[in-house]
């Protein structure tokens, strides 16, 4: 192992210092990010869901099948 001056020790360890806060702000940008998906999925899922919910009620009041329902149940 190669010895350091400390002029090159405080450089290395003010980088590890450095990078590990970039690591922790990054990993919180992702977890947030994250939360923003899964809430936008939901959402979507919820909007889709009325939906499906208002196209069998619009398939029941024409008399017709409803040709989602497969798919909802697979889907």
């Amino acid at each position: 192992m190669t010895v350091l001056s400390d002029q090159q020790k405080k450089f290395y360890e003010e980088a590890l210092k450095t990078t590990k806060q970039e690591i922790q702000d990054l990993e919180n940008q992702i977890q947030e990010e994250l939360a923003r998906v899964k809430q936008k999925i939901a959402d979507l899922q919820n909007a889709q869901k009325a939906a499906r919910q208002m196209y069998d009620a619009a398939c029941q009041r024409l008399g017709i099948p409803n040709d989602l329902e497969e798919e909802g149940e697979q889907g």
